[in-house]
C-alpha cells in the first residue's frame, strides 16, 4: 500500500498549520458564510455545461453544413469540456460543491460525460495526487509513463533531451488517452492495491461500469454525429480531436504549472519511508500559484491558479480560494514558510518548460 510507504513529520514545524486552520475557519465563522459552494458555483455550472452540451446540439441538429462552423462548434466544446473538468467536476469530487453529499456525487458524475471515470479519478487525484505531491513513486501525476521526466528522482535517459519541445505533443492528447486506455490500465493497477475496492465498489463493478460509461461515450460523441452531422465521417472525427486536443492541453498545463516548476520541489521518502516535513509544509514546498491577480482566468479554471490554498483546504469550494489566500500567504510569511507564486500563467509556462528542459538534458 502506497499510504503505508510515506510517514510525513508529525513531531516538528506543526504550528504553522494549526495557525493557518484557526484562522480561515474564523474567516467563514466571521462572515458567516459555508465552505462549499454558492449560487456561482450552479451559475459556472450552468456556463460550462453549455458551452459544452449546446454546440453538440447545434451539430447533432445539422443546423450547421459549413464544415468550418461545425469545427467551430467541437472548438468551443473544448472549452466547454476543460471548463468542467476544472471549474465544475472537480469541486463536486472532492466534496466541496455543496453541503450535500448527494448533490456533490451527482454533479461529480459528469466526468464520465467527459470521457473519464470518476471512481479512478478520485483515488489518482484524491488519494494519491493531494496526498503524496511529488513524491517520486507514489504521485501518479509525475509518475504517469516512461515518456517524460517529470521528476528529479526519476531515472536520466537520453530519450528526455527534448521533452520540453514534445511535451505539448503528449499534453495535447491527454483527455483522448483518458478515454480511450487511461481507465482500465488505473483499475487494474489500482485494484492490484485494493485502491479501488478502498472506494465501497468491487473491481467487478468498476469494470461494468468502465465499460457502459466509455460505450455510452462512444455512442453519444463519436457515433451519433456521424450519423446526424452533414459533413464526412473524418471530419467528424478530426472536431472530436480537435476538441480533445484543446481540452488535453488546458488541463495538462494548468496542473503541470502548479507542481513541475523550477521553485517546487521533488520528494522520495527514506528508505523508512519518513519524510523531513509535516503533510502541510509538504504542500508548501510543492505547489505554487500563478495569475492570481486575473479575474477571468481564475473564474473559469476553477480557481486552480490558487493550487496552495486548494492543497492546504481540498474540501473547500474555489470561490473562496482568493478570499482565503491572503490569510494562507500572511501566515506562511509570519512562520517562515515559502509560499511560491507567478505574477501571469506566462511566467509559470516559461518555468514549466525551463524546468522540463533541466529534467530532460539531466542537469537536475
Amino acid at each position: 500500500m502506497r499510504a503505508e510507504a510515506v510517514k510525513f513529520n508529525t513531531q516538528r514545524n506543526t504550528e504553522f498549520f494549526k495557525e493557518v486552520i484557526k484562522r480561515v475557519n474564523q474567516h467563514f465563522t466571521k462572515n458567516n458564510i459555508p465552505k462549499t459552494g454558492n449560487m456561482g458555483m450552479v451559475f459556472k455550472t450552468v456556463v460550462m455545461c453549455s458551452l459544452y452540451f449546446i454546440p453538440f446540439g447545434l451539430i447533432l441538429s445539422g443546423v450547421f453544413t459549413s464544415v468550418w462552423l461545425n469545427m467551430l462548434m467541437w472548438v468551443i466544446m473544448g472549452f466547454g469540456m476543460s471548463g468542467i473538468g476544472l471549474s465544475v467536476m472537480h469541486d463536486a469530487n472532492h466534496g466541496s460543491y455543496s453541503s450535500n453529499k448527494n448533490v456533490n456525487k451527482f454533479v461529480g458524475y459528469i466526468i464520465n460525460f467527459v470521457g473519464g471515470y470518476h471512481v479512478n479519478w478520485k483515488i489518482q487525484h484524491n488519494v494519491l495526487h493531494h496526498s503524496f505531491t511529488n513524491i517520486h513513486g507514489l504521485d501518479d501525476d509525475i509518475s504517469k509513463n516512461s515518456l517524460m521526466r517529470l521528476c528529479s528522482h526519476q531515472e536520466k535517459k537520453p530519450a528526455y533531451k527534448y521533452q520540453a519541445f514534445y511535451a505539448p505533443l503528449f499534453y495535447s492528447i491527454l483527455s483522448l488517452y483518458w478515454f480511450l486506455g487511461k481507465d482500465i490500465e488505473q483499475t487494474i493497477k489500482y485494484s492490484k492495491e485494493n485502491l479501488v475496492q478502498e472506494q465501497g465498489i468491487s473491481v467487478r463493478r468498476a469494470a461494468i461500469e468502465i465499460f457502459f460509461a466509455k460505450l455510452g461515450y462512444l455512442i453519444l460523441f463519436i457515433v451519433l454525429p456521424i450519423i446526424f452531422a452533414p459533413i464526412l465521417w473524418w471530419q467528424t472525427l478530426l472536431g472530436f480531436l480537435l476538441m480533445h486536443i484543446i481540452c488535453g492541453q488546458m488541463l495538462a498545463l494548468i496542473f503541470q504549472c502548479a507542481h513541475v516548476l523550477e521553485e517546487t520541489d521533488f520528494f522520495q521518502p527514506h528508505e523508512s519511508g519518513s519524510m523531513e516535513n509535516t503533510w502541510a509544509i509538504h504542500q508548501m514546498r510543492t505547489t505554487a500559484n500563478f495569475a492570481n491577480k486575473s479575474t477571468f482566468f481564475s473564474w473559469f479554471i476553477g480557481g486552480l491558479n490558487f493550487q496552495i490554498e486548494h492543497h492546504l483546504f481540498p474540501h473547500i469550494c474555489h470561490v473562496h480560494y482568493k478570499d482565503i489566500s491572503t490569510i494562507v500567504k500572511s501566515t506562511a510569511q509570519e512562520f517562515n514558510v515559502p509560499y511560491n507564486e507567478h505574477e501571469t500563467f506566462l511566467d509559470a509556462l516559461k518555468s514549466h518548460f525551463t524546468v522540463l528542459h533541466k529534467l530532460g538534458v539531466g542537469s537536475i
